[in-house]
């Protein structure tokens, strides 16, 4: 049981990932329809998502200062790259030893975590209908959930949730001193685990770290709720637009 907390917050961010490919591409797709313009194309998915990429490079770079790693060029102009994708921004930064560049690296899932739970908290009390539906009050809950919109501002929220979620996962480059700090974790575990101390672990850390995952987890499933919202109507748009214009999208 120490271990449902990442058993569930796995099963919340492995979605995340293929939704927001999903997502982005239906977005592109609309975009292209509508404008048939290559360069207009990638300037409104840019400025859709500027406030996730804005957040997203902010934090490698705070990063990077904080632990005094030196930092160069930073940027929001989006760039295309030579397989064909995008890179909606970007911030030189110098490497350093694994430790340093896995946590500038992390950086932005953890300052978009941080952004939807203050989002969920404070702006829209979703603590509230969390309590209300595990309490089992369920009328309550969906009572609740249709006064949402008349939160001031649930609409701009609404959005800056998805935007900020739909961009805070990190780049392969940002994952790049992932696996020798996950080696170096996993051998001094296993020291650890020899030595005797799995008992102590589980006794004193395992809760600790199962607590964590949990909540985490419920953030990434707000994250996945907000792009299945947002994916089947633009979906639908889509198809439309495809049946009506005659065109073939792959």
């Amino acid at each position: 049981m120490q271990f449902v907390g990442l058993l569930i917050f796995t099963l919340n961010l492995l979605p995340l990932v293929y939704l927001q490919r999903f997502l982005h591409r239906e977005v592109q797709i609309i975009f292209f329809l509508v404008t048939r313009n290559k360069p207009l194309t990638i300037a409104l998915f840019s400025l859709l998502f500027l406030p996730g990429v804005l957040l997203h490079e902010a934090s490698h770079y705070l990063t990077a200062k904080l632990l005094g790693v030196r930092t160069g060029r930073f940027t929001v102009i989006p760039q295309a790259v030579k397989d064909g994708g995008l890179v909606l921004g970007s911030v030189e930064v110098e490497k350093t030893d694994i430790l340093r560049d896995s946590l500038i690296g992390l950086a932005p899932i953890i300052a978009g975590t941080l952004f939807i739970a203050y989002t969920a908290v404070v702006q829209l009390r979703l603590d509230a209908l969390w309590h209300v539906a595990a309490n089992g009050q369920f009328n309550l809950f969906f009572m609740g959930l249709g006064l949402l919109p008349n939160i001031p501002d649930f609409y701009l929220w609404f959005y800056l949730t998805f935007a900020v979620s739909s961009t805070m996962l990190p780049s392969e480059s940002d994952r790049h001193a992932w696996l020798p700090l996950g080696l170096w974790i996993g051998t001094l575990l296993a020291i650890a685990l020899i030595s005797g101390a799995g008992s102590w672990m589980l006794e004193h850390l395992a809760p600790s770290l199962d607590s964590f995952f949990r909540s985490v987890s419920l953030l990434f499933a707000l994250s996945n709720i907000v792009h299945v919202i947002l994916w089947l109507p633009l979906y639908a748009f889509r198809s439309l637009l495809v049946f009506f214009m005659g065109v073939d999208v792959r």
